[in-house]
């Protein structure tokens, strides 16, 4: 990527970017295009696809049947409460 690619892309992003750091990015985006394409002349044949380097499963706990909490405990501590409900802000006026 060169200098020019750099502030047009900062332009389109509406990023006002120093000749400094146009060319320190336009750097940065060379030496990550360079790993990209050494990477891309691995061997991966007979690899077989990871999603995730650790196995891993979901740990889910069992569901089970507790009594909910009450409406005026829930609703105690609010800062306003009507009818043992919260009361908000209206979202649409």
């Amino acid at each position: 990527m060169d200098l020019t690619t750099v502030k047009q892309v900062a332009k389109l992003a509406r990023l006002n970017l120093t000749e400094e750091e146009a060319a320190r990015l336009a750097a940065d985006m060379i030496r990550i295009t360079e790993h990209i394409e050494q990477l891309g002349k691995v061997e991966v044949k007979g690899v077989e696809a990871t999603i995730h380097p650790v196995a891993t499963r979901n740990q889910w706990r069992p569901d089970q049947i507790a009594p909910s909490l009450p409406r005026e405990t829930a609703t105690g501590n609010a800062p306003e409460s009507e009818q043992n409900f919260f009361k908000v802000p209206p979202v649409i006026e």
